[in-house]
Order: C-alpha cells, then structure tokens, then sequence
C-alpha cells in the first residue's frame, strides 16, 4: 500500500510539473502588466546609461514596437549605433573599425530583432514558437526561483530565465553566444523594475561574460507611446 501511495504520489508531481512552465510564464506576464497591455503599446523611448569599465556612457534606445528598434550610445562625442527595422539590421562602431553603417551578420541581427518587441520572447513564447520547459528550483542572490529553459524555435537557442517565485519578476537569463568570434556564457541580472502606465520594465540590467561583469544598463526614463520618426531606423 505504501509503495503504491508513493508511485501515485509521484505521478501527481510529474502531471503538475508539465502545467507549471506555462503557469510560471502566465504570472510573470500578469505580474509585469500582461501580455496583451506591452502588445498595445505602439512605441517607446528609454533614456539613461551603459557602464563599460568604470566608465558611464549616455545611451538612448527608441522602439516601434514589434517593428523596429534602434540604440546610440555616445562615446565621447561619437555614436555607437546598432538599428534594426523590417527584417533588416546595421550598426556603426568607428571604436570597431565599422565607420559607415554596415549590415548586421545574422546572429546579431536575430538578436536585435528581439529588442524591438516590448514584450520578452519568454512571456510571448507561444506565439513566437519557442518551447518552455520548467528545470527546478534555484537560489540566485538569495532568491528562490523557479529555474525554466526556452528553446528558440528559429535557431534552437538555449535561454535559462530565472523567475522569482515570490513576486514572479525575472530575476537572472543566461545563454550562449559568439562574443568577439568565441563562445561565452552570458548572464544578465535584473533589479529595480519600476511601472510605467500599468506596464513594468527592469531598470537595471548588469551582464556578465563567463561569470565576470561587463557591462550595466541603467534607465533613468522610459516613455510610452510617444512619436517616433520612422526614419531613424533607416541605413
């Protein structure tokens, strides 16, 4: 009788685990405002800063959202621009040897792709077609999270969020990429989530390269439905 209790038991825990991935996900959209309310948005402009090796940089993104999305970071009075719109993406980075703009290489322009959606591939991953599937559990900083793997659908990238399972807030991602022509583990953490008109977002954003910091992204303003010149995102 025993080992009968303990096998139905177990067979409770494995059913409850296939449903809690996507229960996971439907909290943490409702706890960051909803899906539905970041798609209604039309465009948005964050204003703050990027910290590279002590140094604090003014940088500004602008998104017409789920179309196109373009960031400058200013660099002693030189931009650094990465800009994508329609399918296409260039970037100029005189500090790179790239002086006129010129095309993204695929995977950059997959990535940048990604920025230009207001809604985080996680919480729209039924329509992007990407699968989730719930790990575990884990500590990060002191925080028990509930630990999921998304699975891209268009290059099988691996992504590994980490949602609180307290307030349901993304507390850490982390996946593989070609950095400077080698790949690295990247982890970003996220902290002071702040609401703008229902919606929030992450304020600040510190990432890692194979476990040490190298850059933070720290918005002092975001702006919601604002007018956007669609020629910014143009080559």
């Amino acid at each position: 009788m025993k080992k009968l209790i303990i096998g139905f038991l177990s067979l409770i825990t494995v059913a409850a685990s296939a449903q809690t991935a996507d229960e996971i996900v439907q909290k943490y959209a409702a706890a960051m405002g909803g899906l539905d309310a970041f798609k209604k948005v039309q465009t948005a402009k964050f204003a703050g800063s990027v910290s590279v090796q002590g140094n604090d940089l003014p940088m500004t993104m602008q998104v017409i959202n789920n179309r196109a999305v373009r960031s400058d970071v200013d660099v002693m009075g030189t931009s650094v621009t990465n800009s994508y719109k329609d399918g296409k993406g260039w970037k100029l980075n005189p500090f790179a040897g790239i002086e006129t703009a010129t095309d993204m290489e695929p995977t950059e322009l997959n990535d940048i792709k990604g920025l230009s959606s207001l809604a985080s591939p996680l919480m729209d991953y039924k329509n992007l077609g990407h699968t989730v599937e719930l790990i575990g559990q884990e500590d990060v900083e002191g925080v028990k999270t509930f630990k999921l793997k998304m699975t891209a659908k268009e290059d099988s990238r691996v992504t590994f969020y980490f949602i609180s399972a307290t307030d349901y807030h993304i507390i850490k991602a982390s996946s593989k990429r070609m950095m400077q022509g080698a790949e690295a583990e990247v982890e970003t953490y996220f902290a002071d989530v702040k609401e703008f008109s229902g919606l929030k977002f992450a304020m600040n954003r510190t990432q890692k390269m194979n476990g040490s910091v190298f850059q933070t992204i720290q918005y002092n303003t975001i702006e919601l439905n604002v007018k956007i010149d669609d020629t910014v995102f143009d080559k």
